[in-house]
């Protein structure tokens, strides 16, 4: 287990309660942890699906696929803030073989693996979330991810288990996988909906804000945000 692997397990579940929607605070609480932590742990987040595979299961509105990659970006950008090492498994619409996924996490020894994925089922009631783990090493991680995550979402509860899924059962490194909820259920799957808009309409806030304007644009001097 990587020597700062406790103090970086707390710092990830609060920034995963931060992408999920969810109260302000949570937000605050992921900053001033991660600030704390001081760690430069390698964090390999793996976007489940993508290309071919939409994920969920057939006739489901909502692609698994895009709600996974929004999630791993989002999650990806606010641990780069904050001084970590990201490696993403994939960046874009693509299909990514499981054992390249297992692959990239392995080539990295001082690192976790936290992969997104969410829920589906023909029951439209049916909702909540959970997360998994494999190793006994994974273990205070998954607890620790999912005390924050279902602490904070607005869904229930479901617990932490143990599975045997390949991307756990194949890593070497801490790894875990959360099921941050169903995509089949109206309401978790408008709150994932509304998360993904506000982010979106966020980014071209922000990078709409940082356009140099009149004598600014002119003179070539541009305020730039950091």
């Amino acid at each position: 287990m990587p020597r700062n692997f406790c103090a970086l397990r707390l710092p990830v579940a609060s920034l995963l309660v931060m992408l999920l929607p969810c109260g302000s605070s949570y937000a605050v609480r992921a900053t001033r942890t991660s600030e704390s932590s001081g760690s430069l742990t390698t964090v390999v987040i793996d976007a489940g699906h993508g290309g071919h595979d939409r994920g969920g299961i057939p006739g489901q509105r909502i692609a698994e696929k895009d709600m996974t990659l929004d999630v791993a970006q989002r999650l990806r950008n606010v641990l780069s803030a904050s001084g970590y090492r990201v490696v993403m498994t994939r960046d874009s619409d693509v299909f990514v073989p499981l054992p390249t996924r297992v692959a990239i996490a392995n080539s990295y020894r001082s690192a976790i693996f936290v992969c997104i994925h969410f829920n589906a089922t023909q029951r439209r009631g049916a909702g909540g979330i959970e997360t998994y783990f494999y190793s006994r090493d994974s273990l205070p991680l998954a607890s620790a991810v999912h005390y924050q995550v279902a602490g904070g979402a607005p869904s229930s509860n479901r617990g932490v288990r143990r599975r045997g899924y390949y991307v756990l059962r194949k890593t070497n490194i801490p790894a875990v996988l959360v099921e941050c909820g169903f995509l089949t259920n109206p309401t978790e799957a408008a709150y994932a909906q509304s998360s993904k808009r506000s982010h979106k309409k966020s980014a071209r806030k922000k990078k709409s804000s940082s356009k140099p304007t009149g004598s600014e644009a002119r003179s070539g001097s541009i305020d730039r945000e950091t």
